[in-house]
């Protein structure tokens, strides 16, 4: 699949320079998120989940009950949100388009839920509080992923990057004088890095509103890519009117 394809009737197709620059901001989301999860909700990741499966294996091999737990809510969650994602998308051409917006903002209501759980309890949640909070973000980190890979663009990702460094230094090394993919799987990798320093950063000057920047990160990326598809909409009926 490439981006850019056909849609629905009606609705609008998003061109690939914009479609690489959102999946930018969604990997700066994850990288936000993930540094909050690790940190602040029992060591486990919202989307890694090689890191996640690790984790728990060492869970099991000492008996910690809790750890346990943690790493079942983590893997769990991402998967009941890639379900979800993939039965809201599922018969639908690559690209952005309403159900994609659809679910991107059902992500967005679900980190602004953790952003409020987490201000609600002053930064201190309970266990159960705090398993609750990582379940969500882990969902909504399985749904980022279905949603960037409805996307269409080939071998993109926005929470495992794994294969984008394994990509960019592969087709760097097959081919020195360009960068694998045009350079979008450096600019990921970049955002989930910066993603990560910033919310670092928020942990130590403003703990509280950590969580909130991925959440405003995801649903900035709504606002603008359904903005972008209204207005490619309209320039597309213009012409067809011509």
């Amino acid at each position: 699949m490439t981006s850019g394809v056909g849609h629905a009737a009606g609705e609008a197709v998003l061109s690939r320079p914009l479609v690489v620059r959102l999946l930018v901001a969604l990997a700066a989301a994850s990288g936000c998120l993930d540094v909050f999860c690790l940190t602040r909700l029992g060591g486990y990741f919202a989307s890694v989940i090689t890191g996640n499966l690790v984790q728990f294996g060492h869970a099991i091999a000492t008996a910690q009950a809790k750890v346990l737990a943690g790493g079942a809510i983590a893997v769990g969650g991402y998967a009941l949100g890639v379900a979800v994602g993939t039965l809201a998308l599922r018969r639908v051409v690559a690209g952005w388009h309403r159900r994609t917006g659809v679910v991107a903002a059902a992500e967005a209501v679900l980190l602004a839920g953790v952003a409020v759980g987490w201000f609600s309890a002053g930064g201190r949640p309970g266990y159960a509080d705090g398993l609750a909070l990582l379940g969500c973000a882990s969902m909504a980190s399985g749904m980022q992923s279905i949603v960037t890979i409805g996307f269409g663009v080939r071998g993109a990702s926005t929470t495992y990057l794994t294969g984008s460094l394994t990509d960019v230094v592969r087709g760097v090394v097959l081919d020195p004088h360009r960068l694998a993919g045009g350079g979008g799987g450096v600019a990921r990798l970049l955002a989930l890095l910066g993603g990560a320093v910033l919310g670092a950063l928020t942990l130590r000057v403003a703990p509280l509103w950590a969580p909130a920047l991925a959440a405003a990160l995801v649903a900035g990326v709504v606002v603008v890519a359904a903005g972008l598809a209204r207005r490619t909409a309209r320039i597309t009926d213009r012409r067809g009117n011509e």
